[in-house]
């Protein structure tokens, strides 16, 4: 694998390597919050109450220039 290379430069703005945790805690909470919801006598929670993408490790993903940064292109 020592010649795979990225085909988009595209990289995410911090250093945290995914989303992962952050989007498991957060539909962790909508599901706790659903299930205590008496679905009877109130609505259900809005389902974008959750999981701001701003309060995440990593807040999104931007354009690089390759020739600059030659190491992100890397896999």
């Amino acid at each position: 694998m020592s010649r795979s290379r990225r085909k988009t430069p595209i990289t995410g703005i911090t250093k945290a390597e995914s989303d992962k945790r952050f989007k498991e805690a957060e539909h962790k909470r909508e599901r706790r919050r659903l299930k205590a919801a008496d679905l009877t006598e109130e609505t259900p929670p809005d389902p974008k109450a959750f999981g701001n993408p701003w309060a995440s490790d990593k807040d999104g993903k931007h354009r690089i220039d390759p020739d600059k940064f030659p190491d992100f292109m890397r896999k």
